[in-house]
């Protein structure tokens, strides 16, 4: 029970660091604004690491690479303490075979979650509230992905459902996801 406990708490953690550094990505690269709610979350809590980085990685053609290796630090240390606290077998030699093919994946998931956090918050503020400064900055990031999906899902009664029809791809998306992990661990 201990163990789940503390695997919850730092997969919260670790989600919110490693998605933040991926949506300070995602909006750099599109451009995005920091100057509204969303983006000053995302840089309160990813200037701590991503800054000291970037000293090292610049940017590069426009990606924020300081910005992605922080990601993919903060789920190599998350499941490196879940690799020493669980006692896996295997020892070092296992650790490191196994831990940086499960960062990798942990990389990706948070970018479907992010992207499906993000598609909700998008739906309900479409629905609410559309003169907020932060809907204007989700509208902005989902976009991109909107799009291709809208020209193949028309307008049903006025209704776009292709906010839904999106977020069952990303759910399609994990499933093939959590199946390539399996079978590339096993």
């Amino acid at each position: 029970m201990l163990y789940s406990i503390f695997s919850l708490v730092l997969d919260v953690l670790a989600g919110l660091v490693g998605g933040a550094c991926l949506l300070r990505l995602y909006m750099q690269w599109l451009r995005a604004p920091f100057s509204n709610p969303l983006g000053q979350f995302v840089l309160a809590v990813s200037n701590w690491i991503v800054l000291p980085l970037r000293r090292v990685l610049p940017l590069r053609a426009g990606w924020d690479v300081a910005s992605l290796l922080a990601a993919l630090v903060i789920e190599l240390v998350q499941f490196a303490l879940l690799w020493v606290v669980a006692g896996s077998g295997g020892g070092l030699e296992g650790a490191l075979t196994v831990v940086p093919v499960l960062a990798l994946f942990g990389v990706v998931r948070l970018a479907v979650s992010g992207m499906t956090g993000l598609l909700m918050v998008y739906a309900v503020l479409s629905w609410v509230q559309t003169r907020s400064p932060l809907y204007a900055t989700v509208e902005r990031l989902c976009q991109p992905l909107l799009q291709p999906v809208r020209r193949f899902v028309p307008l049903v009664g006025g209704i776009d459902l292709s906010p839904l029809a999106l977020l069952v791809l990303l759910q399609i998306a994990g499933m093939v996801l959590g199946a390539l992990q399996a079978a590339v661990l096993h």
